[in-house]
């Protein structure tokens, strides 16, 4: 069988205001031809396929006419598990129709292990490939609290629980295996941090759980496994060095971090041996491009492009020694005329200041959540002896506001 791995779509995902409906258009119409031109039986998508739990109409369309072009086509069978950034009953409500075009959709942890393995069947009806879709195992999914537990008791339970739960799946699906009599390979879905994965500066991902045990090791999952399809980090990768342990990554870049990394979706191929692996480049359908200097350094860049007739989106960081007056007015005339766009003015003479509270000059967007938490304890003299419980409750509680599932309110 002819898989093809791929997460971390984000639709609906703005990049500092500016909406990037048409890139996700691009993109999937490149995708869907690709499928047909290279045969692809089974689509996985490893979560995070919206950029939030409420989805905007305009990304909700974009997704179902995805599904229902791909599906309606040569027997094709798709795959989606829920990511953190999913709704999990928004992904589930229309799973019993989808059913009927061949679209497996797992938003949560089922209470049956056997209710996440999927048996996908090729086009004579024999069994080709067993799936194991498990979605994001958000924290009430695999731990329960206790009154008085420890940060490392709460670490400790979060990994346990999220082998107990590979476990348990990935055991239903040898059972399926040992009914069907034929070595038919076992393909398993995930939505984590694992141990040694990479990220990049500004592209959103985050911290799954409390503590910092959530990073698994490649032991939390079964021998069984012949193929892991990843989703979580950005980043096109291995896991611990293991070819059959992978991150498809982003197809688009999330943020300007990532522009400079060359985007994949990955295929595997199932033959009866091991399967063969092939990272297959995603194109860019929006140049992204940070700009970074003194003024001087900064009007070359921009006059470079110009010559180009480029339509990137910029990032400006100034970093010049001098008091950068009117910057952004500059920065807007010297493209004007032109179809660059420039999201982003980062001024590094406001960010190498003490950090003292906010600065009239220092744009929030400078800043996350945690950032201004811990300012907040030094600008309240919280002792240090105090500073690492508060931040780890802090973490807790923005953690299950990102889990709240507006759908279910």
């Amino acid at each position: 069988m002819k898989v093809l791995h791929t997460s971390d779509w984000h639709l609906g995902r703005a990049l500092y205001g500016r909406k990037r409906y048409e890139e996700f258009t691009a993109f999937l119409r490149w995708l869907a031809g690709l499928i047909e031109d290279e045969g692809i039986e089974v689509l996985l998508l490893a979560g995070d396929v919206f950029d939030n739990s409420a989805p905007s109409h305009q990304a909700q369309e974009l997704y179902y006419r995805f599904l229902c072009r791909v599906a309606a086509s040569a027997n094709r069978q798709i795959v989606v598990t829920a990511g953190n950034h999913d709704s999990p009953s928004f992904l589930n409500a229309p799973r019993e129709l989808l059913k009927f075009m061949n679209v497996h959709v797992l938003g949560q942890a089922a209470d049956d292990p056997a209710t996440e393995v999927v048996v996908l069947t090729g086009p004579d009806a024999e069994p080709r490939l067993i799936v194991c879709a498990i979605p994001y195992l958000r924290d009430r999914d695999i731990r329960t609290s206790e009154a008085g537990e420890s940060v490392e008791d709460k670490e400790r339970k979060i990994v346990e629980g999220i082998r107990s739960h590979y476990r348990q799946v990935c055991a239903a699906a040898e059972e399926k295996r040992a009914l069907l009599r034929k070595p038919v390979p076992i393909v398993a879905m995930g939505h984590l941090f694992a141990a040694g994965g990479r990220t990049t500066e500004g592209d959103g991902v985050r911290e799954l759980y409390i503590g910092s045990l959530a990073k698994v090791g490649t032991d939390v999952f079964p021998a069984s496994i012949d193929y892991l399809a990843l989703g979580h980090l950005h980043i096109p990768q291995r896991v611990a060095g293991a070819e059959c342990i992978r991150y498809a990554g982003s197809p688009l870049a999330i943020g300007f971090g990532e522009a400079d990394q060359e985007k994949s979706v990955t295929l595997v191929e199932f033959s009866g041996q091991a399967p063969l692996i092939t990272q297959i480049p995603v194109p860019r359908f929006q140049e992204l491009q940070t700009l970074r200097g003194d003024w001087p350094a900064l009007a070359r860049g921009i006059d470079v492009l110009k010559a180009k007739g480029s339509k990137a989106w910029l990032e400006i960081v100034y970093e010049g020694d001098e008091v950068a007056g009117r910057l952004r007015e500059r920065l807007d005339e010297a493209i004007t005329g032109t179809d660059l766009e420039i999201l982003r003015v980062k001024n590094n003479q406001v960010l190498e200041r003490a950090l003292r509270p906010l600065q009239e000059e220092e744009r929030l967007d400078d800043l996350d959540v945690l950032d201004v938490f811990q300012r907040c304890l030094a600008a309240h003299e919280v002792p240090e002896e105090q500073r690492r419980t508060l931040l780890l409750a802090y973490q807790e509680v923005t953690a299950s506001l990102d889990e709240a599932d507006p759908q279910a309110k």
